[in-house]
């Protein structure tokens, strides 16, 4: 199915590694440019060199509103236009502490908001759309409960009042939620090796017997990113292969 995403430009923030790197790799698959962002600068050029033509990245703290809000500024200048805005970046602070509690807001929160922000004058020109990553970790209580739960909930509280604040102008604006998800030097691996018998309970609470692959999690945003989508905004979309219980009501 063609998901009418060539020509288009779309914006990914974390798009070296992991979900981020994935997400970029199936949007120009399907022929849209991409403007991708990381911390690293090494990371980023890696990348830039390994995508192509069609991707351009740049090294953003995205906990610098005015550095994150000058690329938005600057990716739309070069490529015209801006249909799609994929905010990835997770600090990732997982525990109590109030350091923990100052990254996830800056970080997982904040940098969504900032980007959304600075994106929105563009997508209203395009009718275009936002996808938000959050978290199962959002909508039930587990191991990440503190700071990093919180904040993945109120990513998707945000981008459902986006949703409904910008859908008469043709803004869609929609979060996607991945369970564990397995990839190179994600967080996962990192627990596989310092703490195998939390990763064996997180792999023996998922029905399917394996996590989340990042091109699975990947598909769900471009899914949602493409104008075939048209009527789905506002929406939580889980992608956990059944790890999570409650009923999303």
């Amino acid at each position: 199915m063609d998901l009418q995403l060539a020509g288009k430009t779309a914006l990914v923030t974390g798009g070296t590694k992991g979900i981020g790197r994935a997400v970029v790799e199936a949007l120009l698959a399907e022929g849209a440019s991409v403007a991708f962002c990381a911390r690293t600068a090494d990371d980023v050029e890696k990348a830039e060199a390994e995508l192509g033509s069609a991707a351009a990245g740049t090294a953003v703290d995205v906990a610098d509103g005015a550095a994150l809000a000058a690329w938005v500024a600057a990716s739309a200048e070069r490529f015209g236009r801006v249909d799609v805005a994929v905010a990835n970046v997770s600090a990732l602070a997982i525990g109590p502490g109030e350091d923990n509690w100052k990254a996830g807001f800056e970080v997982d929160l904040m940098h969504t908001v900032r980007l959304c922000e600075a994106a929105l004058p563009h997508l209203l020109r395009t009718q275009g759309s936002i996808v938000a990553i959050s978290s199962v970790s959002g909508r039930e209580i587990d191991f990440a409960k503190d700071a990093y739960g919180t904040m993945k909930a109120a990513v998707v509280h945000y981008v459902a009042g986006l949703a409904l604040e910008h859908a008469a102008a043709g803004v869609r604006a929609n979060c996607v939620s991945p369970g564990n998800t397995y990839f190179p030097g994600g967080v996962w691996q990192g627990i596989e090796g310092g703490n195998p018998d939390l990763f064996a309970t997180a792999l023996g609470m998922n029905p399917t017997g394996r996590m989340a692959r990042a091109e699975e999690i990947a598909y769900a945003v471009t899914m949602l990113a493409s104008p075939r989508a048209s009527f789905i905004t506002g929406t939580n979309l889980v992608v956990d292969g059944a790890l999570t219980r409650g009923v999303q009501l």
